[in-house]
């Protein structure tokens, strides 16, 4: 989310974070199912568009993840990548 323009702090076991007036899409990878769904969820909100990698994470994690956000109004697709 940092990548995206959002303003997260470490601070020993946990992680201070500020509100920003917007978040930016840009390519970011998903490397747990939790923050793949954080990424999911920040990808939405942000303007522009973002391209998550590593979703086999969300795949173990939710059924029809894309669908069901895609029923909420979410603009969210699967691009395979065939190289």
């Amino acid at each position: 989310l940092r990548r995206m323009g959002g303003q997260i702090q470490l601070e020993g076991r946990s992680a201070i974070i500020k509100g920003v007036p917007r978040l930016t899409g840009t390519v970011v990878e998903a490397t747990d199912l939790r923050a793949g769904a954080a990424l999911v969820l920040g990808g939405l909100a942000a303007e522009n568009t973002t391209v998550i990698e590593g979703v086999h994470h969300l795949d173990r994690g939710y059924v029809n993840f894309e669908e069901r956000l895609r029923m909420l109004g979410a603009q969210i697709y699967r691009e395979t990548n065939l190289s």
